[in-house]
């Protein structure tokens, strides 16, 4: 099959968007399929063609949001060398930008559009308004994306059942949904994959000793995942577990707040900032914790979280659906609703070995479930689909323009 990969982020960016595109790419080129991606380019005026990678990248402007680009919608001097990819499918992975676009190549060479849903957009909007505006921003992204889904995507997919309800009950989509939850390249988190001198080297680097207890949140640092949570209660675990340090992995906008708050609440000698890691560096500050953490409930699904189970890192996580459907609480995880049942959690994993070591096998376990060679083969399922349906309505255009011709005749 010839696929074509349409993102606004792709690496060198690191996110999560990002991070599954480059993972789905790997999973379907190993099945021997042919992957072409369109992604937006650091240049502000020249398009990049890599022929030998099969990507095309199209000149973009920051937008404020994570590192995502805006690029021309539709950039004609490509399109004879996209033409000749010969697609069968394209997937896009944004709404806006190189997704107006994978939608307006699909319509005007008559390919199945298949589009997967990754970034609950309302909950960002607040990075482009600065406060203003907010209500009218959010009804104008959420009609956006009913247009563009709703109206142009041949099949959707979707990572957890929070977004199908989403689609379903909040925009009342009417076509297909897939749930596919994103797989990851689960190995390269496994214990035995991740060399031991490293992540000593690292956790001598951040200070860490082996008498630490350490809990890790990855992500970006901004409003949206409530880090602040993770801090208010830390400076209530420093009071019980004395030896207790939150390692953040991380970059973004809230950064400097925060690192206020923690001398405001006096835990700066158990909170570390390390800023933004590596790609490949990730594996080891995972391995570096005994806790992972997050109180975010704006993700779709939360990667991290099975970077996390693959590492064999017991993740501590907030009520919301993103999680449960990976996460089953005191058997691959912990699921919380506040402040003190997260401190709970964390004293009980902290005290009991064999509880934490019980929840420790059963996330690796579980995030087996999840690697990126099991979530190609759902899409790949989604792509026959959206092959099929879109030969059904080519089969039947024909015939209706038959018909047509006989009445007037």
């Amino acid at each position: 099959m010839r696929i074509g990969l349409f993102t606004d982020t792709y690496p060198p960016f690191i996110n999560g968007v990002s991070t599954s595109v480059s993972m789905l790419r790997d999973a379907l080129e190993k099945k021997g399929h042919t992957v072409y991606v369109v992604t937006v380019s650091k240049n502000v005026l020249k398009m990049e063609v890599d022929e030998e990678n099969r990507i095309i990248k199209v000149p973009g402007i920051p937008v404020g949001i994570y590192d995502y680009r805006l690029s021309r919608i539709y950039p004609i001097t490509m399109i004879n060398t996209m033409k000749n990819w010969k697609l069968d499918v394209v997937h896009s992975h944004t709404e806006f930008g190189i997704g107006i676009f994978a939608r307006l190549f699909a319509k005007q060479f008559n390919i199945p559009l298949v589009h997967t849903y990754h970034t609950l957009y309302e909950d960002y909007t607040h990075y482009i308004t600065k406060g203003y505006f907010n209500r009218s921003s959010r009804k104008i992204v959420e009609y956006l994306t009913k247009f563009y889904c709703d109206k142009t995507a041949t099949e959707l997919i979707v990572p957890t059942n929070k977004i199908y309800k989403l689609f379903k009950e909040k925009y009342e989509f009417e076509k297909n949904i897939h749930i596919i939850p994103t797989g990851i390249e689960i190995d390269r988190f496994f214990t035995e994959n991740v060399d031991k001198k490293e992540v000593e080297l690292l956790k001598e680097k951040l200070n860490l000793s082996k008498h630490d207890f350490i809990i890790i949140f990855v992500g970006r640092i901004g409003a949206e995942k409530n880090i602040k949570f993770l801090l208010d209660s830390q400076k209530n675990l420093k009071k019980k577990i004395p030896n207790l340090k939150l390692l953040i992995v991380g970059d973004g906008p809230e950064k400097e707040e925060y690192e206020n708050l923690i001398k405001e609440y006096k835990i700066d000698d158990c909170v570390i900032f390390t800023g933004k890691a590596a790609w490949e560096e990730i594996p080891i500050y995972y391995h570096c914790a005994n806790l992972f953490a997050t109180a975010s409930t704006t993700e779709t699904q939360g990667l991290t979280v099975i970077e996390a189970m693959a590492s064999g890192i017991p993740p501590l996580c907030i009520d919301d659906e993103s999680f449960t459907t990976t996460v089953t609480n005191d058997l691959s995880g912990k699921i919380f609703t506040n402040n003190k049942e997260y401190e709970d959690a964390v004293i009980e994993l902290h005290k009991d070995k064999k509880k934490y070591k019980y929840i420790s096998e059963q996330a690796r376990i579980n995030s087996e479930h999840l690697s990126s060679s099991s979530y190609a083969d759902k899409v790949l399922e989604v792509y026959e689909r959206a092959i099929k349906t879109k030969k059904e309505q080519r089969n039947k255009n024909i015939i209706n323009r038959v018909i047509d011709k006989i009445k007037g005749e």
